[in-house]
């Protein structure tokens, strides 16, 4: 850290460290960029990170990991605010108007794999937790009864009252096959949409189009839930208003009815997985208790996490062997290790379990949207970087170039990532970040 204070270069170093916004994990790159005159072939410009500190460029990782960099997941989850709210009040696009588009806000949640230990609230106090006088003694001599008032921070929150008895082949089949479930789901809920009206899916297409936004979130016990937003439109989108007979009502009918009817069947084990039934439904409004604002916030923060609230890993793990080296808690390990013994199995293989075993099994994508909800990221990021542009021309850093007349060549090479040590502490001071992370998760 004394070191690079005093390096002559130290002044660039740190900007570049702020344009990165503070990345835990920068990416290095080693090259150069030149501006040419398409018509006589005159050298305009030309930057090359010869001169920069180290002889590299340092940009942002862009990882949506919380655990991974803060800083970096901070800009996406500002961005997936953007974008849902858009959805939901216009902006960035999307008419205003969409505001009178009926919208609801739905948790679709697991089934119950085993007893866990959880944290319950009633009127502000803490309740035992699976307090009962006639508690049984499964049949691996554990008491099914915990007395215990759980702190929320608590590690054994979401863990088995038995582990012997806790269905870890269900648990990870589950959140293999989630990201089918959601897709049957969104197919039977227009479906049922269409049949409430007396309409066929293609007359349905023509006079009403149902947009989504959701995201996945790790419970506790190890299993993903989705949280949506489905909100109704007229035929081209959020441009022209839905029918006056497509009302939040007739989609809430029709959402309790698609989350119940749909099921994914694992062939080679004869499993069939379908929606716990923690089914919650609630309308988005402007001025009641779930605003738009809450809504987009809660989504977006749950976008940068991972399965870190079950006390698993961020990186791959490919064999049990490796698996042994990491001082990981009993629930999580055995998470894994389903995930591992099951990812051998041929039968199994197109759902890649070995793969994402760090991720329990998951491999969907935690945030999505439908085409037609409102704007996109890389809307949002090819503005950002267009403003970025503008300022460093603006500011000399950079020179104004018809783009019709000038050929650019570019050649990059990576060149590593990430800081020492001691750079990140200068870091975390020039950009106010912090060095470490703490996840969270719900208690179930």
């Amino acid at each position: 850290m004394i070191t690079r204070l005093h390096d002559p270069n130290y002044d660039r170093w740190a900007h570049q460290i702020k344009r990165t916004g503070g990345c835990r994990q920068p990416i290095h790159l080693r090259g150069k960029v030149e501006h040419y005159d398409r018509a006589t072939g005159r050298l305009l410009h030309r930057y090359s990170t010869l001169k920069e500190p180290d002889g590299v460029l340092r940009v942002p990782c862009k990882t949506r990991r919380a655990s991974r960099c803060p800083a970096c997941a901070e800009t996406y989850r500002a961005d997936t605010y953007q974008l849902v709210r858009a959805g939901l009040v216009g902006g960035k696009g999307v008419p205003e108007t969409v505001a009178a588009h009926p919208a609801l806000f739905v948790t679709l949640t697991a089934p119950s794999f085993g007893t866990v230990h959880v944290r319950r609230e009633k009127n502000g106090k803490v309740l035992p937790c699976h307090a009962r006088r006639d508690g049984k003694t499964c049949p691996h001599g554990h008491v099914m009864s915990c007395t215990a008032r759980h702190a929320a921070n608590d590690p054994h929150l979401g863990e088995p009252l038995c582990p012997d008895c806790y269905d870890y082949e269900g648990s990870v089949l589950f959140n293999a096959v989630a990201p089918e479930l959601w897709r049957r789901f969104t197919e039977a809920l227009r479906r049922r949409f269409a049949r409430l009206f007396g309409l066929t899916l293609r007359e349905l297409r023509e006079q009403l189009t149902i947009s989504f936004a959701k995201v996945a979130e790790y419970q506790r016990r190890g299993v993903v839930h989705f949280h949506a937003v489905i909100r109704l439109d007229g035929p081209i989108g959020p441009t022209s208003p839905p029918p006056a007979w497509a009302t939040a009502d007739a989609l809430e009918q029709a959402v309790q009815h698609a989350a119940g009817a749909i099921t994914v069947e694992v062939e080679p084990l004869a499993r069939i997985f379908r929606w716990g039934t923690q089914l919650d439904v609630r309308p988005i409004t402007m001025n009641g208790d779930l605003t738009e604002q809450a809504v987009a916030a809660y989504i977006a923060k749950y976008a940068t996490k991972a399965a870190e609230c079950v006390g698993t890993l961020d990186r791959r793990i490919h064999t049990i062997d490796e698996l042994a080296l990491y001082p990981l808690r009993e629930h999580a390990h055995r998470l894994i290790a389903e995930c591992l013994r099951l990812g051998a199995l041929d039968d199994l293989a197109d759902l890649r379990l070995t793969q994402w075993a760090h991720m329990l099994g998951f491999r969907g994508h935690f945030s999505t949207k439908s085409r037609r909800y409102s704007t996109t990221l890389g809307a949002l990021r090819a503005a950002r970087e267009e403003h970025q542009r503008t300022e460093e021309i603006t500011t000399g850093r950079l020179p104004l170039f018809d783009e019709d007349t000038v050929l650019v060549i570019a050649h990059w090479q990576y060149a590593g990532k990430g800081l020492s040590l001691g750079d990140q502490l200068l870091a975390a001071a020039l950009t106010g970040t912090s060095l470490s992370y703490a996840g969270g998760g719900s208690d179930e």
